[in-house]
């Protein structure tokens, strides 16, 4: 099954410690149907200073979240919405919210 998300989209995380929080997703992993998601999921890194004028310390960062615990941000009614793919005549392909019917724009 492909993934509907991509980089750049915005999306909503429906569940776990950052339920509710709304962020653009950085990167898409989809071997391991992964997202990395701004400002959401942070995690505490230890890093040692590897050569002289490299900082070690503890770094925050986003980790990975699964695909399932996001739905992509309809811009119309607000809130996450799942997503579905309509046809065009032309044969091009678009991604519309199950939630309003609005056409989801690509984001840059």
């Amino acid at each position: 099954m492909a993934i509907k998300i991509r980089k750049g989209d915005t999306v909503q995380v429906i569940s776990g410690d950052d339920k509710g929080k709304v962020g653009k997703v950085l990167a898409v992993d989809e071997v391991k149907q992964r997202l990395i998601v701004e400002k959401v999921n942070f995690v505490k890194r230890h890093t040692k200073a590897r050569r002289a004028g490299v900082q070690g310390g503890i770094l925050e960062r986003e980790a990975p979240i699964h695909i399932s615990n996001v739905l992509l941000f309809d811009p119309k009614s607000e809130r996450g919405a799942r997503v579905g793919v309509r046809v065009l005549k032309d044969g091009t392909r678009e991604r519309v919210s199950r939630a309003s019917g609005e056409t989801i724009p690509k984001q840059s």
